[in-house]
């Protein structure tokens, strides 16, 4: 079975790892699952930026917040 991978440089979806490992993401079971790595990238930081803007106030108290 092919595994694919998403090249952030090219953008182009590589079937099996065919360039350096700091320049892919995954491995993807399908051709479009790689293809929507970007998406799936953006998605996860949207929530952990979120995550993070919570727990900056963590404690209620308003002298520690930084916003």
């Amino acid at each position: 079975m092919s595994e694919y991978w998403f090249n952030v440089n090219t953008k182009q979806i590589e079937e099996g790892p065919q360039s350096d490992w700091s320049q892919l993401l995954g491995p993807y079971a399908t051709r479009e699952e790689a293809q929507s790595a970007l998406a799936k990238v953006q998605a996860n930081n949207d929530k952990w930026d979120e995550s993070d803007a919570q727990d900056a106030n963590w404690d209620n108290n308003p002298t520690n917040d930084t916003d």
